[in-house]
């Protein structure tokens, strides 16, 4: 394989630069929303629909925790693309030490508390009646894995930032496939049920920390850091914690929503209702990983390039990204709104689940086409390092506008009102962030050309 410079952000032409970043970073996420995917089936079919809205209870407490990494890993990732392109190598390599500290830190200790207050947190987010105990089951062993997923989405962008998203790419892969693999012989062939379910998440996680440790151990990665890059910069913790935060808040409120949304459907339809959104709550990175995949290959770009004042480059990549997004999501988005019966039956053959599941899931990918402009336009101030208008655009989405709808539109529509929240909110945020980074264009990047 050739060797890859960080350097390449700033020299090659955009659009060929996006699809060689993008491409590798959707397969990455398709692979890896597969995976779930495939993974759901499987505990759906072998031990029951059941498991299915168990596993779903369990997510938002796992993927908080592991949220810490991935904002550590974005946040910091921000500051090293951008200081890579300003060629100040030892800010990137600071930061990198501080990104791996403060991961560890963190990660443990909420896995600690999340630990220790189980019997508390499933019922909280959904875990009631039969689907309490699997879920505490799954729960226990996934959060002895937690802390090292957070490296993995630590590494993962930090790899990303270097200008390497084949290596990115190949982080996501590997543990895929394990998982899979492990899923087979610990529930099909072992007959382990949920806790085979869960050691094989676990395995995974550290199959890609493995590899992820051999790529920044090997004459791949750039970042060589030494011990004392370890301690603390009061100054980079600061920048790495500011823009972090967006991507924390975020997935605070992803698993805010879920919470909220499993106790809700809970209540209007019981299991059956928690096991439809645990079914659509798999397809949404499934049918959003191209623009996940251009989002992901858009930030490294943007920040590389405004951090060596390349603004018309910056602006280029901006349309670039949201056009490319907008087709590979409006594609995708036809063949799921065609065949949504189809992919409910694939995770289960529960007629209840059946006949609720497509109409729903209809509704809640109905603005998927649209949300480029609203993924994208957040990233780009990230990626700046433009910490507040991040925050605030990433949050319109689920906050702002997908909560109070879905406590409002229910007094009207019942249940239905909750699925119909989804696309009023993305279209909304999608309207309220287009105008914020259009703005943006015209006084920050079009100006300083």
């Amino acid at each position: 394989m050739a060797k890859v410079s960080s350097k390449d952000l700033g020299t090659q032409p955009i659009g060929k630069l996006l699809i060689k970043q993008a491409v590798p970073a959707s397969i990455g996420i398709l692979v890896m929303s597969l995976n779930i995917l495939v993974d759901t089936i499987f505990v759906g079919n072998w031990i029951g629909p059941t498991a299915i809205a168990a596993i779903n209870v369990v997510l938002p407490v796992s993927f908080f925790i592991a949220a810490l990494g991935m904002a550590i890993g974005i946040g910091g990732s921000s500051i090293i693309s951008r200081a890579l392109g300003a060629n100040n190598i030892e800010k990137a390599l600071t930061t990198f030490g501080n990104q791996l500290t403060l991961t560890f830190l963190f990660t443990v200790t909420f896995a600690i508390f999340g630990l220790y207050f189980v019997d508390s947190l499933i019922p909280a987010f959904g875990g009631k009646g039969n689907i309490f105990d699997p879920a505490k089951i799954y729960y226990e062993i996934i959060l002895y894995g937690v802390p090292i997923l957070g490296f993995v989405m630590l590494g993962n962008n930090v790899i990303r930032a270097e200008g390497k998203p084949k290596f990115a790419m190949y982080a996501m892969f590997i543990p895929s496939v394990g998982n899979l693999v492990l899923d087979y012989l610990f529930i099909n062939v072992l007959n382990y049920g949920m806790a085979g379910a869960a050691w094989a998440t676990t395995g995974s996680y550290v199959v890609a920390f493995l590899f992820i440790l051999w790529y920044f151990l090997s004459e791949n990665s750039e970042l060589k850091i030494t011990t004392s890059q370890f301690r603390l910069d009061k100054a980079i913790v600061f920048e790495i914690g500011s823009l972090g935060f967006v991507t924390l808040a975020r997935q605070a409120v992803v698993s805010v929503s879920f919470l909220l949304v499993n106790n809700a459907l809970y209540n209007f339809g019981g299991e059956t209702s928690v096991t439809a959104y645990a079914i659509v709550g798999r397809m949404m990175m499934f049918v959003l990983f191209p623009v996940f995949g251009m989002t992901q290959g858009f930030i490294p770009i943007a920040g590389f390039n405004y951090g060596s004042g390349a603004y018309e480059r910056v602006k280029e990549t901006i349309y670039t990204a949201i056009k490319y997004a907008t087709i590979l999501g409006t594609i995708v988005f036809l063949g799921l709104m065609l065949f949504p019966e189809t992919i409910t039956k694939l995770f289960t053959s529960d007629a209840d689940v059946i006949r609720e599941t497509p109409s729903n899931m209809r509704w809640a990918f109905a603005a998927v086409p649209i949300l480029a402009v609203q993924l994208i336009g957040a990233a780009y101030f990230q990626a700046v390092g433009k910490a507040l208008p991040a925050l605030l655009l990433t949050l319109t989405r689920q906050a702002i506008f997908f909560i109070p709808l879905m406590y409002i539109l229910p007094l009207y529509f019942g249940e239905l009102g909750i699925w119909m929240s989804f696309p009023i909110s993305d279209v909304l945020s999608t309207i309220v962030t287009g105008y914020f980074l259009n703005r943006e264009i015209k006084k920050t990047l079009v100006a300083k050309i």
